[in-house]
């Protein structure tokens, strides 16, 4: 297994990229991608286009004066078969809600009041068996969960909250039946008291009081998310471990209950956020882990027994990477990985190999490159790449080889402040040809 990480896509500067998610908003058959901005309140969708391409400037959608999103998920609330998203939005106290048109647009924000609770965190599941998705929020404000019942028409029940304990400061949420009573059930990341609290669905859409099971002292989960990792159909549960930096597994016993955690140590990396995904196409599964401080991301693979083996690390280029979303960008049934880097303000893509995740390889372009582009210049076979240069007023092409890499540069001269390009035959010569939209000149 290898990955080969792509130019990340630059979020305008100090917007600060919170949250990433991913779904086909368009329906093209090719995965787009949801960014929460926190620090110019809004939420910015980013549309693929193939060979893990996404559009080089982003379609915005304002969350609010003020409301500093930090988490955004994607669901169909309306069961419309479109997909609609849901932000927290962390400095006004609510949860926005955009519902999608299926051509790639969404409707103007509604909210959900959460009170003064500060969500920081949000889920998507059916919680009730009612086939209408609902929506669960952790909240760093008031040391508790919020859970909005969807009606499956777009629209929310009141806020029904559960205490997760003093100074609790729950952080991550995931759902799933841990008893195997046929209820959903909800596992907490409480990272203020080292501990994965667990409450428990009963029949008539209530929980129980909180189980709480230890994660190690000073763990401070950030992150969590469950699966069934060791074949017995019991699921389990994995925790990022910011603390101590390590994750944890806890298998699950069937009942509601987890035996103690097991850790894997991340080294000197911090671990944020932890996802799932059969990243070997093994059928066994996988964890993928974003860390802050340390410029790269683990990924460990999975045995199927509930063990995994050693953290493999790869480069990202960033110290700080916050989020992340495991997909397929190019349609090659290789899942890859789309993390968030806010220290740097981008979007990296680490596309996957049947050999794994190569590490980055880096070429050089003209002053601060705005946007980048991929086609057919020689009629090779090969891909090639087109980048425009904003700094250095022109376009640079390197033409690509079999194996991977890309030959020289060949700069061509452009208008001024180059910020958009797209490629295509536009005189049907059966040969590509680059238009780009230069900022500075408007031409």
């Amino acid at each position: 297994m290898n990955f080969a990480l792509v130019n990340p896509i630059q979020v305008e500067y100090n917007y600060r990229p919170q949250s990433v998610a991913v779904g086909d908003f368009n329906n093209d058959t090719w995965m787009d991608i949801v960014v929460a901005n926190r620090a110019t309140n809004n939420i910015a969708v980013f549309f693929g286009y193939g060979n893990a391409g996404l559009s080089p400037t982003a379609v915005t959608y304002s969350t609010g004066t003020n409301s500093t999103p930090c988490m955004v998920a994607v669901g169909d609330f309306n069961n419309d078969g479109r997909l609609d998203l849901a932000v927290t939005n962390y400095g006004v106290n609510n949860v926005g809600i955009f519902l999608g048109a299926g051509n790639g647009a969404f409707g103007s924000q509604s909210t959900l009041s959460t009170g003064s609770s500060r969500p920081l965190w949000i889920y998507v599941a059916d919680l009730n068996n009612d086939k209408a998705q609902d929506i669960i929020v952790a909240n760093y404000g008031t040391q508790s969960i919020s859970i909005f019942h969807g009606d499956g028409k777009g629209k929310f029940s009141n806020t029904i909250t559960f205490f997760t304990g003093y100074d609790s400061i729950p952080m991550g949420i995931t759902v799933g039946d841990f008893n195997n009573d046929k209820h959903m059930d909800i596992a907490i990341a409480n990272s203020g008291t080292n501990n994965v609290g667990i409450l428990l669905g009963n029949e008539n859409g209530t929980f129980t009081s909180q189980n709480i099971f230890s994660t190690g002292y000073g763990s401070h989960p950030y992150s969590i998310a469950t699966h069934d990792f060791n074949g017995d159909n019991f699921l389990d549960i994995v925790v990022a471990n910011h603390g101590t930096h390590s994750v944890g597994v806890l298998l699950g016993n069937g009942n509601g209950s987890f035996s103690h955690s097991t850790i894997y140590s991340i080294g000197n990396s911090i671990p944020i956020a932890v996802v799932i995904g059969d990243m070997n196409n093994d059928n066994y599964m996988d964890l993928v882990v974003t860390n802050n401080g340390a410029n790269d991301i683990a990924v460990l693979i999975g045995y199927g027994n509930g063990s995994f083996r050693s953290p493999t690390m790869y480069s990202t280029g960033s110290l700080s990477s916050v989020s992340v979303a495991i997909t397929d960008f190019n349609n090659d049934v290789i899942p890859d990985i789309v993390v968030i880097h806010n220290e740097t303000n981008a979007i990296g893509i680490l596309l996957g190999y049947s050999k794994g995740f190569l590490n980055q390889i880096q070429y050089s372009t003209g002053t601060h490159p705005s946007t980048i582009a991929v086609g057919h210049f020689n009629n090779d076979t090969q891909l090639d790449m087109v980048i425009g240069n904003y700094g250095s007023n022109d376009v640079t092409v390197r033409l690509g080889y079999a194996d991977g890499s890309f030959g020289n540069e060949t700069i061509i001269p452009a208008g001024s402040g180059p910020q958009a390009l797209v490629v295509g035959d536009f005189n049907n010569d059966a040969q590509s040809d680059i238009i780009v939209a230069n900022y500075n000149d408007n031409t």
